[in-house]
């Protein structure tokens, strides 16, 4: 009998532990991470400008949405569009979005699916989570 206490109280002990479950900080904000198995760029018109080359400034029009296995084209909550000029080679912006835009030529647009290795990894950054997979549409616009 005396070996029946500690273990019910070792019992309730990890039940109330596995119970916990952290429940404060969600830093995900609602989205669902996900991952694309690998880097991919599928061109959906291709340029006939001048190339985007390591170097250069290239400016382009962008949408950006989380990676979602259940989206059309992968394509889940958008969080950003815009328009940026990036000096390629530079590290002025992500891995992934510069190598998307490496071998473009001006007119031309791109899908890019990019792994969160090649985005902001286990970090996240501001209100892209953590291990966050990103789609993005790229339209190269210019390059100098």
């Amino acid at each position: 009998m005396k070996l029946k206490l500690p273990l019910v109280a070792a019992f309730v002990a990890v039940l109330s532990l596995t119970a916990c479950g952290g429940g404060g900080d969600d830093s995900s904000g609602g989205v669902v991470v996900a991952n694309p198995a690998a880097f991919t760029k599928t061109d959906v018109t291709l340029g006939t400008g001048t190339e985007a080359v390591t170097g250069k400034t290239a400016t382009v029009t962008y949408t950006g949405w989380f990676y979602s296995t259940t989206a059309t084209g992968n394509k889940g909550t958008q969080f950003d569009a815009g328009t940026i000029a990036v000096k390629l080679g530079s590290n002025q912006v992500i891995t992934g979005f510069e190598q998307g835009i490496l071998g473009m030529k001006v007119g031309g647009k791109r899908t890019v699916l990019i792994p969160s290795s090649m985005a902001y990894g286990s970090s996240g950054s501001g209100t892209i989570p953590a291990n966050a997979g990103l789609v993005f549409d790229i339209t190269l616009t210019a390059v100098q």
